[in-house]
C-alpha cells in the first residue's frame, strides 16, 4: 500500500489563503503562516464591523434629524415623540433621506404633528 502524499492538498489550502490575503502588506501577503492568522483577524474585524456599520449609520441620521429639527426650534426627542402619538411610521433612514432630498415634505410632516 502506497504511502499518502499530502502536497497537493497542502497546495490548495496554502494557495487558498494567499489569495485572500492578497493586498496585505509586509509579509501577510507572501507567508503561509502569517496570512492565515492576518485572514482570522481580518474576518473577526469584519464580523464586528458589519454590526458597527448600523450604529454608525443610525447615529448620522440621527444627527441630520437633529439639525433639521433645530433650525425650526424643535428638539429631536420631541419630534420622534410627536410621529410616534400621531402613529406616522417613518423609520429614522427615511426621515433622513426625506430631509435631505425633499424638505417640502418634511415640512408637510411638521404641519401633521
Amino acid at each position: 500500500m502506497p504511502r499518502v502524499k499530502r502536497a497537493v492538498n497542502a497546495n490548495k489550502r496554502h494557495k487558498k489563503i494567499l489569495k485572500q490575503a492578497k493586498g496585505f502588506r509586509g509579509r501577510r501577503n507572501k507567508i503561509y503562516r502569517i496570512a492565515k492568522q492576518a485572514i482570522m483577524k481580518a474576518g473577526q474585524y469584519t464580523y464586528k464591523d458589519r454590526k458597527n456599520k448600523k450604529r454608525f449609520f443610525r447615529s448620522i441620521w440621527i444627527t441630520k434629524i437633529s439639525a433639521a429639527c433645530k433650525k425650526i426650534n424643535y428638539k429631536y426627542n420631541f419630534f420622534i415623540n410627536k410621529l410616534k402619538k400621531n402613529n406616522i411610521i417613518l423609520n429614522r433612514k427615511i426621515i433622513s433621506n426625506i430631509i435631505t432630498n425633499d424638505k417640502q415634505l418634511f415640512f408637510e410632516i411638521l404641519k401633521k404633528i
